[in-house]
């Protein structure tokens, strides 16, 4: 605990340089305006982050959340576009995200499918099954109230915002306070010791990717609800950049340690890093290579931190 606390305060403190960084390179840095794009930016990652961070904590992986949002988004605006109540639509785009976490669930859990490759394979079929129900274009012409997820704005702050930050609560919640947070930990901590303490194993590992499927789900409802339309192509890489902020925030690859505050920290870190890079003008392939270096550097902070634990 003690040593994810003191985790938790280096990233914010690196995000903090990184702020007065940027204030100085790149003008309009420092305004309200840019605080909210930058929130706003991180919204769908941070709402894919908390089921990832759950999904690594046990030791696992999901390569497929991009793929899932685009299927979910564009399955809820098929709907909504053909007359379907709200309530109904929003059932439609969680259910499509939790029906595709249900079967990477089911791989992994009882027919013993690796994670990355059952996950993988849900990427592509996702993905296709997203082109083949939209026929490859984007869903327009939908009904007013389907931008009100997206697009509304409470008290200055974006809805998307909002949404993440109560998921963020409900998973910090979940992870810290209900006895299904505690098997995760342990089921990650150690397999075989929390199988032997009686913890159904499978049971959880099922539990932990529809949740995830069902948050991949909300993400592409939001996003659709944001562009105004279904898009098939759209989440493209999105695993990649979940899996950076929660891996960046502190998260054990390993499994076993981590937390949704460190996950936050994550993604504001990359969304701040992000951001001060394309107000600076500096070259998105460069842009790549800082991200990649920030992956690789919190991986080996991780590995070290596992490793003095082990000797201590």
């Amino acid at each position: 605990m003690r040593r994810r606390r003191v985790a938790e305060y280096a990233l914010a403190a690196a995000t903090l340089v990184q702020v007065v960084v940027f204030s100085v390179a790149a003008p309009g840095f420092l305004s309200v305006a840019n605080a909210v794009n930058i929130a706003l930016s991180i919204a769908i990652i941070g709402i894919l982050a908390v089921g990832m961070t759950a999904i690594i904590l046990t030791g696992g992986i999901d390569l497929s959340v991009g793929s899932v949002l685009a299927l979910a988004g564009v399955s809820a605006a098929i709907a909504a576009a053909h007359g379907v109540p709200a309530i109904l639509v929003v059932l439609i785009g969680l259910g499509v995200g939790a029906a595709t976490g249900v079967v990477n669930g089911t791989l992994i859990a009882y027919l013993r499918v690796p994670p990355f490759v059952a996950t993988l394979a849900m990427l592509t079929v996702a993905r296709g099954l997203a082109f083949i129900v939209s026929e490859g274009r984007s869903i327009g012409g939908l009904p007013d109230w389907f931008g009100a997820l997206g697009r509304t704005v409470v008290f200055g702050i974006p809805a998307p915002v909002l949404v993440m930050i109560a998921v963020m609560a409900a998973g910090s919640f979940v992870l810290s306070r209900m006895v299904l947070g505690r098997h995760i930990y342990a089921l990650g901590g150690n397999a075989e010791a929390a199988w032997l303490a009686g913890i159904n194993i499978k049971g959880i590992t099922w539990i932990v990717y529809t949740l995830n499927g069902a948050l991949a789900g909300l993400g592409g409802l939001v996003l659709a609800s944001r562009l105004g339309a279904g898009v098939p192509n759209a989440g493209i890489q999105y695993e990649l950049d979940v899996i950076a902020a929660v891996v960046v925030g502190g998260t054990s690859l390993s499994g076993g340690r981590g937390s949704i505050g460190s996950t936050l920290w994550g993604t504001v870190f990359i969304g701040v890093l992000t951001n001060g890079l394309n107000l600076a003008n500096v070259d998105p392939y460069v842009q790549k290579i800082a991200l990649g270096v920030v992956i690789v550097i919190a991986v080996i902070a991780d590995q070290v931190g596992r490793r003095r634990a082990e000797t201590a």
